[in-house]
């Protein structure tokens, strides 16, 4: 482990975030499970599909219309992990150039990973952040489904444990010192409001994309954010310099 602080920090951050995320994937292999899913094809989910939204939106769509579903359980898992698409984009100057690094790297780019890079102030920080935490998660979520999907109905419902609220802590964790600037504060807000209210009526994805979209454009034309870089703030960030 490299000795500079902001790498150390990266590192602390990356497998705190796949600790908490590892521990929620017990849930997801026993919720398959009791969707009707066997042991082998819950297993087969988390490793290639690999972003937790989604399989929470296939399985959750499995159990309440069975095989006939499928088609819509489908359809909303994608809708979902559409959001990976934005954090594609954005990841591309952290993870570094070549063909086989960059085909890697898409398997690993999900929420964690890219909240956990985005949280570092050094480039090089940033891609071990990146790295760390996306190939943790990887190991850590896999094995986690592989024993929920074992307990399937030993664990009983994952919720008694308080496994379903990991992931949210975690992220939580990771955007509360962020809101520090007033831009900041009102964008988190703004998405939380619209993510309570639509969700009841939207499909599963659409509130996420519909609050990315609020993000967006409210980082585009900088609304509140005009004076509000504070004196510690990094002058390295991907938008100025560029990564290597």
């Amino acid at each position: 482990m490299n000795s500079h602080p902001e790498v150390r920090r990266a590192w602390r951050d990356g497998l705190g975030v796949a600790l908490a995320t590892s521990a929620y994937g017990v849930s997801f292999g026993a919720l398959s499970v009791a969707a009707g899913l066997d042991i082998w094809q819950t297993c087969v989910l988390s490793l290639l599909m690999f972003t937790g939204g989604s399989q929470y939106a296939f399985v959750g769509v499995i159990a309440g219309g069975g095989l006939a579903a499928a088609p819509a359980a489908i359809a909303s898992a994608s809708l979902l992990g559409a959001r990976n698409i934005a954090y594609g984009m954005r990841m591309s100057p952290v993870v570094g150039k070549g063909p086989w690094r960059r085909a890697a790297a898409a398997q690993f780019t999900i929420d964690e990973s890219t909240a956990v890079s985005l949280a570092q102030r050094t480039p090089h920080a940033r891609a071990v952040g990146f790295w760390v935490t996306g190939i943790a998660i990887y190991i850590g979520w896999n094995l986690s489904t592989l024993i929920g999907a074992l307990l399937g109905d030993v664990l009983g419902d994952p919720k008694t444990y308080g496994l379903d609220a990991a992931a949210a802590a975690a992220f939580l964790a990771l955007l509360w010192p962020r809101l520090k600037q007033r831009q900041a504060i009102a964008v988190a807000a703004v998405a939380a409001v619209l993510a309570v209210v639509l969700t009841p009526t939207l499909m599963p994805g659409l509130p996420v994309l519909v609050a990315a979209v609020v993000a967006i454009v409210v980082g585009w034309f900088n609304w509140l954010g005009r004076g509000d870089m504070p004196p510690g703030e990094p002058s390295d960030v991907p938008e100025l310099e560029g990564l290597p």
